[in-house]
Formats: structure tokens, C-alpha cells, sequence
């Protein structure tokens, strides 16, 4: 079984992407939606937003295939605070083909440590992405 485990490496122009998304200044939230190409093996950049805010960002995920997003959330904490939180968000929603699951299961670990991000949450039914389910994967909700 693990032979055929394909681990996808990161196309360099998504590393650098990822690299600057990281430390950008806007204050809104921004999604970096990234895809497997299956032929050449790599994960690239499928869509980039800015001021998306998780419901929108929900309508964008494809139905049936499985997707990488990295988020950069704002959030706003009760006493007035603001922090911004960048999620790493691995949707395969039920429903994908057996091997494009694995493709993407795969090459998870690999895209979270080349985009050095540590709030890894995974969703299998999109329409769960919403404001009050990130709100509540990142422990804002008490």
C-alpha cells in the first residue's frame, strides 16, 4: 500500500507564494486555493481571493475534488483584540476518487511543513465550512 502512496512536491512559484502570503500586511482574509497536477506530480496554484470570508471561500471548493486551501483569518476577539490566524485546510470532500484521495492524503504533511504552518484542519463536507466551524477548529468559541 505505501508504494503506491504518491507524495506531490510544491511547484516553487507556490512555495514562494506561500512564503510572501505569510507574512503579507493586509488585514482582511485571503485564501490561497491550491490543486494536485496529477501528470506533472505537483501541487500548484489554483485560485487566489482577497476579503473572502469563509462562506464565500466555501462556494469556491469544487464538490467532488479534493483541495488545498491556505486562510488567512481575521479575527476579532471579544475583548477587541485582533489576530490573524493562517489555516491550512485540507478538503477531500466524501465522494472523490479513491486515488485522488490518496494523491492529495499523501502529499498533506509535505505542503504543511513547505508552507510551515501549524493549524491543520481537514473537512470532508464543504458546505461545514463556515465562519462558526473556524471559529470553533481554532478554539475561539468557549
Amino acid at each position: 500500500m505505501s508504494e503506491s502512496l504518491v507524495v506531490c512536491d510544491v511547484a516553487e512559484d507556490l512555495v514562494e507564494k506561500l512564503r510572501r502570503f505569510r507574512f503579507r500586511r493586509e488585514t482582511n482574509n485571503a485564501a490561497i486555493i491550491m490543486k494536485i497536477d496529477k501528470d506533472k506530480q505537483l501541487v500548484v496554484l489554483d485560485e487566489e481571493h482577497e476579503g473572502i470570508s469563509p462562506d464565500e471561500l466555501k462556494d469556491e471548493l469544487p464538490e467532488r475534488q479534493p483541495r488545498f486551501i491556505v486562510y488567512s483569518y481575521k479575527y476579532e476577539h471579544e475583548d477587541g483584540r485582533v489576530s490573524y490566524p493562517l489555516c491550512f485546510i485540507f478538503s477531500s470532500p466524501v465522494g472523490c476518487k479513491p486515488e485522488q484521495q490518496m494523491m492529495y492524503a499523501g502529499s498533506k504533511n509535505k505542503l504543511v511543513q513547505t508552507a510551515e504552518l501549524t493549524k491543520v484542519f481537514e473537512i470532508r463536507n464543504t458546505e461545514d465550512l463556515t465562519e462558526e466551524w473556524l471559529r470553533e477548529k481554532l478554539g475561539y468559541f468557549h
